[in-house]
């Protein structure tokens, strides 16, 4: 690291550092040394054992009217026998569809994973696309109900990259520093086709730099347009919401012509502000969406295949006491090898690029400190990976192994005052680098996964520092000859930061099936997180402010670490009560042991504020249930998290709380009727007391917001084959609450933001 204008001496005594140092590593010669251990690990012998029942899992259409009417897919070239399924699968080439199989797959994977199909996200992420996040196991979302964009909240870990959230397998990288969530990703729900969500140390592609999972949002392909059989078609969609919801339309056409396969949608949705459940207006709360795809698949031969895709999202807003836009643009380009015949080559080649942009407008209260700043976030990406299957002796091996890059620009600054720059929100450069391998061992009944990465990071950018302002009026409080110290060992004037650092991140599960319907499972694991720009480059005052607190950066940051295990099962039984139903299960208890956390501190009287280490090991742990049953007449499902942390909390203006309730649950009935063509449920939505978010712990008055339940109803009715028209009902008796992780709102907002009694009306039809 080469910090010039810094005293690296002097870190020691001037920043809380953690008993656990992820090592240094300047040599990216370790990075190939993880995949050479696990190459040296394939000299095992065995033989495969796997058993994978292809039954498609519970939505909210029925599980037995989507085996029977889910496309076919051609085989490719399989091995001998097939291993369980690892954490996480590598990415086939695709266009969409198979949406069966996905929502099955978690209860055949021995990790924390859930999903979310097409038909969820319609009926329940229409309104707020956290919905469909806050009712999986172990997951919640940062809200803030004036911004639209999604912050993943996983077993309460959450911002700077904490959790790597990713659109079409793009990161969204794109954060800044305020009184909400730091970082958040923006998608129209509208165009989504799926959600995965990995909870825990993930070893595979997207992994790199994230301490608590993975939160992949898949938008539309041409299988998810096209009927079975059809070269050609579009959908249309269109719904009414009242409480401010208002009207939201989508259409999506696809082609499929020998071996070319185009897909283009766009989606409108123009939102007023929406009341409580007192009835009391929510003010800025509404917004005016517009947003679209494109892409195209080009089949080279039988072996190879390139596509190319674009997701476009601009969305005009009220948060932090501005008007603001956010305009995102994401590409993508993706390159498959699969040679006939040859088990050992399942190539992909992934690039990608995003470009997302917020501006600030005019402030709703006349406030002008803020008007004209602009934050870019200019991301380029590749992952190279591939996957070899192939037996050693009697043991069956499945591996997948690669690189992932991606490198983030970040230019913050202010068109009407450019003295003003991107407020405490700097500029700089980051990227990331990480080479992975994961194998699967599969002999009898036993898995074993061996997973290994080695990541680094760099970090440059530069700021001035200068002489920390005293607020007069509070010379009387302070100590005569009080001087504010600079922290971390800063001297006045410029400074440069060029900080880089790296680690190994191994993932072990050995899981077995004793029995056909279970799969218990044991992993440990280990990973870190490297500080980002906002934490490392913070700078400035805080705009508009008469109280303006000097923050300053911290270039001496360590990566945060995790070490910990997981015990977990899954569970798949067919015809348990009758011919046809199914039931899925799956559980785990996670114990985490973490080191370094990054919070917010500031001196005694407020005047320097810093990012800094918390010294000692934070203890996370909590339990984790989901399942689902499905007899096609009637269908349930279950959600259920509890958590226990003692992480230092975050600082009010610097980030948000990211602490989950103690409990969490959702639970979903419903029947269906005439051939299943009318589907009708509810859901009760079950969260405990929760810790405010934008209040820092130990201060006066109240910490926590009280727990509360709400209930959804929804129906649809298939008029057609191809048109169905649904009615939901959130928040059925009109509950007063705020959501757990909330942000306060801007301007005069009552203290419930929750949204009330909200009705939508959809007609979805398929040409």
């Amino acid at each position: 690291m080469a910090v010039r204008g810094v005293d690296d001496s002097s870190n020691a005594r001037l920043i809380a550092v953690g008993l656990h140092q992820v090592p240094a590593c300047k040599s990216f010669g370790k990075a190939a040394l993880a995949l050479t251990v696990s190459a040296a690990a394939l000299t095992l012998a065995g033989t495969a054992f796997a058993q994978e029942t292809p039954l498609p899992g519970i939505d909210v259409q029925s599980a037995q009217a989507k085996k029977s009417s889910a496309p076919k897919k051609k085989p490719q070239a399989a091995p001998v026998q097939k291993t369980a399924n690892s954490a996480t699968p590598p990415p086939a080439a695709s266009e969409g569809g198979n949406q069966a199989g996905l929502i099955d797959s978690p209860y055949s994977t021995p990790a924390g994973v859930s999903v979310a199909g097409q038909s969820e996200i319609q009926t329940f992420g229409q309104t707020n696309l956290q919905d469909v996040f806050r009712s999986m196991s172990g997951v919640s979302t940062g809200d803030d109900p004036n911004n639209p964009g999604i912050a993943v909240n996983i077993r309460g870990f959450e911002g700077e990259g904490r959790v790597n959230m990713t659109i079409d397998g793009v990161r969204q990288n794109f954060r800044f520093t305020g009184h909400t969530a730091s970082g958040f990703a923006y998608v129209d729900p509208l165009l989504l086709a799926s959600i995965e969500v990995q909870r825990g140390s993930v070893s595979t592609a997207g992994g790199a730099g994230a301490l608590a999972g993975t939160a992949d949002m898949r938008t539309l392909d041409v299988d998810d347009v096209l009927k079975p059989g059809s070269n050609y078609g579009a959908t249309v969609l269109s719904s009414w919401g009242s409480n401010g919801v208002g009207f939201s339309e989508m259409g999506a056409g696809a082609i499929r012509s020998g071996a070319i396969s185009v897909i283009g949608a766009i989606s409108k949705h123009d939102q007023d502000d929406y009341d409580n459940g007192l009835g009391q207006r929510v003010p800025y709360t509404d917004q005016d969406l517009i947003s679209g795809l494109a892409k195209v698949h080009i089949q080279i031969d039988p072996e190879q295949r390139l596509s190319f895709g674009t997701v476009l999202y601009n969305n005009d807003f009220t948060a932090n006491s501005y008007n603001q836009n956010i305009d995102s643009k994401i590409y993508t380009a993706q390159y498959s090898y699969d040679p006939i015949g040859n088990d050992f080559v399942h190539f992909r080649a992934n690039f990608s690029g995003s470009d997302l942009t917020m501006k600030y407008g005019s402030g709703i209260d006349g406030a002008s400190a803020a008007e004209g700043r602009k934050i870019n976030d200019l991301g380029l990406g590749f992952t190279l990976q591939n996957t070899s299957l192939f037996d050693l002796g009697g043991i069956h091996v499945k591996s997948n192994y690669g690189y992932e890059y991606f490198h983030d620009k970040v230019d913050a600054s202010n068109a009407l005052d450019p003295s003003a720059g991107g407020g405490v929100n700097p500029s700089g450069n980051s990227t990331i680098r990480g080479a992975f391998s994961e194998t699967t061992f599969s002999k009898s009944i036993f898995d074993f996964i061996v997973g290994l990465r080695y990541d680094d990071y760099n970090l440059n950018g530069h700021g001035d520092v200068t002489e920390p302002h005293i607020p007069p009026y509070l010379l009387p409080y302070l100590p005569p000859g009080y001087t504010p110290a600079l922290p971390n060992g800063l001297s006045l004037g410029p400074y440069q930061v060029d900080k880089s650092d790296g680690g190994f991140s191994p993932k072990l599960t050995l899981a077995a099936k004793p029995v056909e319907w279970f799969q218990p499972y044991v992993t440990w694991s280990n990973s870190f997180r490297a500080p980002t720009i906002s934490e490392t480059l913070l700078d400035g005052t805080h705009p508009g402010s008469v109280f303006e607190p000097n923050f300053l950066p911290n270039p001496l940051l360590q990566p945060e670490s995790q070490k910990g295990w997981e015990f977990g099962f899954n569970s798949k039984i067919n015809n348990i009560f009758q011919s046809g139903d199914q039931f899925r299960f799956k559980g785990d208890y996670y114990t985490m042991d973490v080191d370094n956390y990054i919070t917010a501190a500031c001196d005694d009287f407020g005047i320097i504020c810093t990012f800094i280490n918390n010294q000692g090991t934070s203890k996370v742990e909590g339990v984790e249930l989901q399942g689902t049953y499905d007899a096609g007449y009637l269908f349930a499902g279950l959600s259920y998290s509890h958590n226990h942390t003692t992480l230092p909390s975050q600082m009010d203006g610097l980030g948000l709380h990211s602490y989950l309730p103690g409990d969490l649950a959702t639970v979903t009935g419903g029947l269906r009727f005439f051939a299943e063509r009318l589907t009708v449920g509810a859901r009760a939505n079950i969260v405990s007391d929760s810790q405010k978010a934008d209040v820092n712990v130990g201060s006066d008055g109240v910490l926590t917001y009280e727990g509360y339940t709400t209930y959804d109803l929804f129906s649809s009715y298939k008029v057609t084959d191809d048109i169905d028209v649904s009615l939901n009902v959130t928040n059925l008796t009109d509950v007063a609450y705020t959501p757990a992780l909330s942000a306060p709102a801007t301007g005069d907002a009552p203290v419930e933001t929750g949204r009330g009694r909200t009705f939508l009306l959809t007609t979805k039809a398929r040409f």
